[in-house]
C-alpha cells in the first residue's frame, strides 16, 4: 500500500508537471504570437457586425489573413481586456500587423475611411451627382437636403440652398455616411476657409457672406488660371463701384440652367437679353446668390482683388484673358482673340 501510494503521488506530480509545462508552453506561444507581425501587403477588409462576439470577429480576422491564429487572437483579446470593447464597422488592414494593434484598431473604432474629391467650381447638382458616384447616398437625397431653406439658415446661410457653400475638397468618411453629415462638413469647411480669407481682406472691401460667396463663384467660373483670379476680381469690383452691369457669361449659363434644367452649350442673343435675377447682362450688381461652389483661392480673390483700372476682360486662348481699362481696348482684343483678326 505504501508503495502504491508513492507511485500514485509520483504520477500526480508528473501530470502536474506536464500540465504546468503545457500551460507555460501555451503562454510562451501566446507571447510569441503577440510579438510577431503577420499579414501580406494587400489590403484585407472585414466588416464587424453590430453585436458581433469575440469568436466571430477573431474568425473573420483569421479567415481574411489578418491574424495567423483564431484561438490565440481570442486569448490575446481577453488578456488585453479588449474582448468586450470591439466596435462594429468596416476595417482595413494591409502589410504585417501585430495582433495587438489589430485588436486595438477594432476596439478604438479606427474604421476604414472612404474618400471623395469635390473639384472647385461645380454646381450643387453636379456635387450631388459626384457624391452619389462615390457611393455616399443618392443625388436626389443630397439635393433635397441642400435645397432645404430651413437647414441652410440653421447652418448660417442666408440663401435658400447650400449652393456656393459646399467647399471643394477631398472628404473622408466611413462606409455609407449620412448625406446630412457630409453636407454639414462641407459647409463647416466653407466657413473655416472664409474666415481665413476675411482675415486677409482689403480694408476697402465690404462684402457680406452671401456677396463674398457669390462673387467668388463667378470668379471661379471665369478663370482657372491662379494668377488671374485677383485681376478678374478687380474688374468686377471696379464695375460694381461704377454701377455697371457685370455682364459675365457664367451667370447667363446659370440662369439658363434654372430656366430649362440644363445648358445646351450655346449662349444666344435672346439668352443675354432675357431678364432673369441671375443674368448679369440684364441686372445690375451681383446676382442673388452663388452660381457654383468656389474654392479657397477664389474666396480669397473676392475679398482681396489686385489693384487695377480695368473694366473688361476677354478670353484669349489657353484659358487666359486679356484685360482692358476701356471699351476701345476691349474691342481690339475681342477682334484679335475671338474673331482671329490681327
Amino acid at each position: 500500500m505504501k508503495r502504491a501510494t508513492l507511485v500514485a503521488t509520483a504520477l500526480v506530480g508528473a501530470v502536474g508537471l506536464a500540465t504546468l509545462g503545457v500551460v507555460l508552453w501555451w503562454y510562451r506561444s501566446l507571447d510569441e504570437f503577440a510579438a510577431t507581425p503577420f499579414g501580406s501587403p494587400e489590403e484585407k477588409v472585414i466588416e464587424v457586425a453590430p453585436g458581433a462576439r469575440l469568436r466571430e470577429v477573431s474568425a473573420q480576422l483569421a479567415q481574411a489573413g489578418v491574424v495567423s491564429d483564431q484561438l490565440r487572437t481570442e486569448w490575446l483579446a481577453k488578456r488585453l481586456t479588449l474582448d468586450r470593447q470591439l466596435k462594429a464597422g468596416e476595417y482595413a488592414f494591409a502589410g504585417p500587423q501585430l495582433p495587438e494593434k489589430v485588436l486595438e484598431a477594432i476596439a478604438h473604432n479606427r474604421v476604414k475611411l472612404h474618400h471623395c474629391t469635390i473639384p472647385e467650381g461645380l454646381r450643387l447638382d453636379e456635387v450631388a451627382t459626384l457624391l452619389e458616384g462615390c457611393h455616399w447616398g443618392t443625388a436626389s437625397e443630397y439635393l433635397r437636403l441642400a435645397r432645404d431653406e430651413k437647414r441652410a439658415r440653421q447652418w448660417g446661410i442666408e440663401g435658400t440652398s447650400l449652393e456656393g457653400y459646399l467647399f471643394p475638397d477631398t472628404y473622408s468618411f466611413p462606409k455609407n455616411p449620412k448625406p446630412e453629415a457630409v453636407l454639414h462638413k462641407m459647409v463647416e469647411n466653407f466657413f473655416a476657409v472664409l474666415k481665413a480669407a476675411q482675415a486677409q481682406a482689403r480694408p476697402e472691401v465690404h462684402l457680406d457672406v452671401t456677396q463674398t460667396a457669390t462673387l467668388a463663384s463667378i470668379i471661379e467660373k471665369e478663370t482657372a488660371v491662379p494668377d488671374e483670379r485677383g485681376h478678374v476680381s478687380c474688374v468686377f469690383h471696379n464695375r460694381l463701384k461704377k454701377h455697371m452691369k457685370l455682364e459675365t457669361d457664367p451667370t447667363v449659363i446659370y440662369a439658363k440652367i434654372l430656366r430649362f434644367g440644363s445648358f445646351d452649350g450655346d449662349i444666344r442673343r435672346e439668352d443675354l437679353e432675357f431678364k432673369h435675377p441671375y443674368n448679369t447682362y440684364t441686372v445690375k450688381g451681383l446676382p442673388p446668390g452663388p452660381i457654383a461652389n468656389p474654392g479657397a483661392a477664389s474666396l480669397a480673390a473676392a475679398l482681396a482683388p489686385v489693384d487695377c483700372d480695368d473694366l473688361f476682360f476677354v478670353a484669349c486662348g489657353g484659358g487666359t484673358h486679356q484685360f482692358c481699362p476701356d471699351f476701345q481696348c476691349h474691342k481690339r482684343f475681342v477682334a484679335r482673340c475671338q474673331l482671329g483678326k490681327p
